[in-house]
């Protein structure tokens, strides 16, 4: 009997099908192990649905701490959290053994990865054009990718150790069939996903140095378009449901607006110390900033969009025209003066990227741009060895990646502890 993976089953459980009951008999010892579920009793032509749609709240759920624990790791906020095994984040000394690593960061884009590809191991109908299939490619696709931008390597469903490389190649090759699928499907769905995994796969290419492909993809993107995780208040389950942003800004204090982005550019909104409804959980030097991008348990948070398109073929161009051109329209857009700084390459793209770190503020982004070329972030992320800003801690350290926690290494058959 063919059964699906404990790991996966635990999410089919808590938020799709809501199987596993007890099973009672005649013998007191006799129940039903509720976190296997045998794969020959999921319909895949009425369950695929559900399964697609719970591997795409599983990414929801991952991209919420994603972006919360890479910002610490970029300074895009200050970690004004007690717990210090975050604070490793904030000053990029993150051992494997680190707690928060493994069961906030590592487990649930490992669990969005593969619960994915439950959906994409299944035998469905039309499978050229099936919808959950492009669900399904798209968001595994996505949750690979920030897989391969945020830690050092990586693995699927315990397979062997990748590296960065192959983790870029993994994604690429699920949001081609997401793109193919939900083009083909023709449905407004179908369409949303067939362009969002465009951006993921032209970043995918930028991020592994493939320029002219990121470029080709950043075309295509229609004008206007954005694909934003959904999220919703409640009360009952804002660990899974809710935006972690907001969560962790207004219910915990743990996340303030760091130096470099209190400025009055609309990108990046927040509250100055005493004028928000909040405080910081601890006493973090120079007051507690509380972002404000992000309004409520409900807010959205965005995962693609024509902008980052145009980003990235800006990126991708190595053209100082080009660039410029996308800097002072973003300027201009959002209040600031024209650009008047030195117009050689490096310069150029340091601004480039100083507009793509207010634009895409706590997206999740902004590792995979300090990881491509650290040079072009600027004053944004502080420098290896520099103060890290609370007393009591070591100074900041030379990471560029997360390690891949101690609990994988030990688990992992393929790994075995190496």
């Amino acid at each position: 009997m063919k059964k699906i993976p404990r790991a996966v089953s635990r999410t089919v459980v808590g938020s799709a099908l809501m199987l596993g009951a007890v099973a009672c008999s005649d013998q007191f010892l006799t129940v039903t192990n509720p976190n296997v579920i045998d794969a020959a009793t999921v319909d895949p032509a009425s369950g695929a649905a559900t399964l697609a749609l719970s591997a795409q709240q599983n990414f929801a759920t991952a991209l919420g701490w994603l972006a919360m624990y890479s910002g610490y790791f970029t300074n895009e906020v200050n970690v004004s959290d007690t717990f210090p095994t975050r604070n490793e984040f904030g000053f990029r000394t993150v051992s494997d053994l680190n707690g928060s690593l493994n069961t906030d960061v590592w487990a649930p884009v490992s669990l969005a990865t593969a619960s994915a590809k439950t959906v994409l191991d299944l035998t469905l109908p039309t499978p050229t054009t099936n919808i959950s299939l492009a669900r399904a490619a798209t968001f595994r696709g996505f949750s690979i990718l920030m897989m391969a931008t945020d830690f050092c390597t990586g693995s699927l469903s315990s397979g062997p150790e990748l590296t960065t490389a192959q983790l870029l190649d993994s994604a690429a090759f699920w949001f081609t069939r997401g793109y193919d699928v939900g083009k083909a499907n023709a449905t407004a769905d179908g369409i949303a996903l067939s362009n969002a995994a465009l951006v993921g796969r032209a970043r995918a290419k930028l991020q592994k140095g493939d320029n002219a492909g990121a470029a080709a993809d950043a075309a295509l993107v229609p004008a206007g378009f954005e694909y934003n995780m959904r999220y919703t208040d409640d009360a009952n389950s804002r660990t899974r449901l809710s935006n972690r942003l907001y969560q962790f800004s207004f219910d915990r204090g743990a996340i303030s607006v760091a130096p470099w982005y209190r400025q009055t550019d609309p990108r990046v909104p927040f509250r100055a110390p005493g004028s928000g409804t909040a405080v910081g959980q601890d006493a973090v030097p120079g007051g507690f900033y509380q972002q404000a991008k992000f309004t409520g348990y409900a807010s959205n948070i965005r995962l693609a969009s024509k902008l980052e398109a145009d980003y990235i073929a800006a990126e991708a161009s190595a053209n100082t025209t080009t660039q410029l051109a996308l800097i002072d329209a973003r300027r201009t857009a959002n209040g600031q003066t024209a650009y008047a700084g030195a117009t050689d390459a490096a310069s150029v793209k340091t601004e480039l990227f100083n507009q793509r770190a207010l634009e895409f503020y706590l997206e999740g982004k902004r590792l995979a741009d300090f990881r491509r070329s650290a040079a072009s972030v600027g004053t944004t992320v502080t420098a290896t060895g520099q103060p890290y800003f609370k007393p009591g801690y070591g100074n900041t350290g030379s990471q560029t990646c997360y390690p891949l926690p101690r609990a994988e290494r030990d688990n992992n058959p393929n790994m075995a502890g190496k």
